[in-house]
């Protein structure tokens, strides 16, 4: 469902909760000027992943980082 490169993000800003996280992302997405298409997208495409799923799916996830893998799948 996730990515690997969204799933690293997600870790960076994981605050234990699904709702905590989607905040988190947004407060970054805030900061991130118009020339960051990468991270923009990326962390669009984790935030509309998040908000639509349940809190039980979110709770499933392993949210541990894998920095070895450069496929971004």
């Amino acid at each position: 469902m996730f990515t690997n490169d969204e799933i690293n993000l997600m870790c960076i800003y994981n605050t234990g909760t699904r709702e905590g996280l989607i905040a988190e992302l947004e407060q970054m997405r805030s900061y991130l000027g118009a020339e960051e298409t990468e991270l923009l997208a990326l962390t669009d495409s984790a935030l509309g992943k998040l908000r639509a799923m349940s809190d039980e799916e979110y709770a499933a996830l392993d949210l541990f980082p894998d920095f070895n893998d450069q496929g971004g799948e």
